[in-house]
């Protein structure tokens, strides 16, 4: 697991764990709905402080492809729906938490050269033998691997 790509399920362990955790995976019921249609590029936007975060993490700990979330989605809600296996952990997720980048860069610029470099890391580090066009490409190399995995990828943003 890495911190972007595929970053596991222990960010929404702990807000699972945590005594004011309200269950919020209806959302995955519909996100699995939109998979695979044209309506699978979706915006969760709330206003600060409603659970943003929390649905970023839920979202990355279920489609990541490395580990078994499937007991920690058990109790709740997605777990009854006919979906719950079929997507459950299928996907390289890639993670990103904008602010992150943005407090490490001066500029627009620097910010998007961090973050291309930081998952192009990840991914060549786990795929290091497929064939590339270029290397340092984020786009490229995305669908270089997918061209060789035939593993989708589930990006999620948070700020």
């Amino acid at each position: 697991m890495g911190h972007y790509l595929n970053p596991g399920s222990e960010g929404f362990r702990k807000m699972v764990n945590s005594d004011i955790y309200i269950d919020k995976t209806g959302i995955l019921k519909y996100t699995n709905r939109v998979l695979n249609t044209m309506q699978n590029y979706l915006c969760v936007s709330r206003p600060r402080r409603f659970g943003k975060s929390m649905a970023a993490a839920m979202l990355a700990a279920y489609y990541s492809c490395e580990g078994n979330s499937g007991g920690l989605f058990s109790p709740f809600e997605i777990a009854k729906d006919e979906s719950f296996e079929k997507y459950l952990n299928q996907y390289d997720t890639v993670f990103l938490n904008m602010q992150e980048f943005l407090s490490q860069s001066r500029d627009m610029d620097g910010m998007l050269d961090l973050l291309r470099r930081s998952v192009l890391w990840e991914l060549l580090e786990k795929y290091p033998d497929f064939r590339y066009f270029d290397k340092t490409n984020l786009t490229r190399t995305m669908r270089d691997i997918y061209a060789g995995s035939k593993r989708p990828f589930v990006i999620i943003t948070s700020d």
